[in-house]
């Protein structure tokens, strides 16, 4: 193991379970760091059986196993690219995960001042009923068009199109009709998702932002709980590197983090930090059922 890290590896065992039910009931706010690991857990997988559910006919025409190599796969129409593409929204945004993950994180979070920093894009938080002013979704909405230029800082919802995608397709492929055009400007219009320079941060992501960061100004010391939950090595530095630097920075912080097969933390917040390697739903499952009262 490499030496700057620590990793404590359990399956939901009661003394960290019964620990990090603790620390929730004795933080002052919690700053939460939701990853795909999140949503894997809550059932959106993209591979396996959920892909060949849905994308069985993409696979044996292209040859790819999963939705997110999919995802990039250069379609030679656009017909085609959306028909994927409307397919994939539709699964991973427009239907509710699986397994209630999310909603079993609402309720262990309803009674404490807390802050959602996330990754991803399939709008599970506000599904299961958190509030939109406690989320801030850097990379994007798969809820979401914008222009590919683009021509302005715009963002447009995109369920009725997504829909009226889905229903309408035949043979892997959209009626011409169906593609959607920027209101702006008439070129195409592409998904709200960060992959390079184009990606549109329209107001509603500035405002965000805004509150994300008022939050971390309000706590920056006290007993602060910075909750990451299935963050990988991906995009670090959103997420990640900043909840240890910043617990590194207040004594009284405390780090957790939930992932399966991916728990670590640094050895200079080792003694402020839990690492719990496991299945997310199940350890906050476990949580959920250990009787709660408040410490001073």
């Amino acid at each position: 193991m490499n030496p700057l890290f620590s990793r404590l590896r359990t399956q939901a065992s009661p003394a960290p379970v019964r620990r990090l039910a603790r620390l929730l009931d004795q933080a002052d706010a919690v700053v939460v760091g939701a990853g795909s690991g999140l949503s894997t857990s809550a059932g959106f997988v993209y591979g396996g059986e959920r892909f060949q559910r849905y994308f069985s006919d993409f696979g044996a025409k292209y040859g790819f196993q999963d939705m997110y190599t999919g995802g990039f796969f250069p379609f030679p129409t656009l017909e085609e690219h959306w028909a994927y593409w409307s397919r994939m929204v539709w699964v991973n945004r427009y239907q509710d995960a699986p397994k209630p993950v999310y909603q079993t994180l609402r309720d262990l979070l309803v009674d404490k001042d807390h802050f959602i920093l996330t990754t991803n894009v399939d709008h599970c938080f506000q599904k299961a009923g958190f509030d939109k002013k406690r989320l801030f979704y850097t990379q994007g909405d798969y809820g979401l068009f914008q222009c590919s230029v683009p021509c302005c800082q715009e963002t447009w919802d995109n369920r009725d199109a997504i829909q009226a995608m889905l229903t309408q397709q035949k043979d892997r492929a959209i009626p011409t009709d169906l593609l959607p055009r920027c209101p702006r400007c008439g070129r195409p219009l592409t998904m709200n998702l960060r992959s390079d320079d184009t990606f549109v941060q329209d107001e509603g992501w500035y405002q965000a932002a805004d509150r994300y960061a008022a939050f971390l100004r309000r706590h920056e010391r006290g007993r602060v709980l910075y909750l990451e939950l299935g963050v990988g090595y991906n995009t670090p530095g959103i997420i990640k590197y900043p909840f240890w630097q910043r617990t590194l920075q207040n004594p009284q912080a405390t780090y957790v983090c939930l992932n399966e097969g991916q728990a670590a933390a640094p050895q200079a917040i080792a003694g402020q930090s839990l690492c719990l390697d496991g299945d997310i739903g199940e350890i906050l499952t476990a949580v959920q059922a250990i009787p709660r009262r408040k410490e001073a």
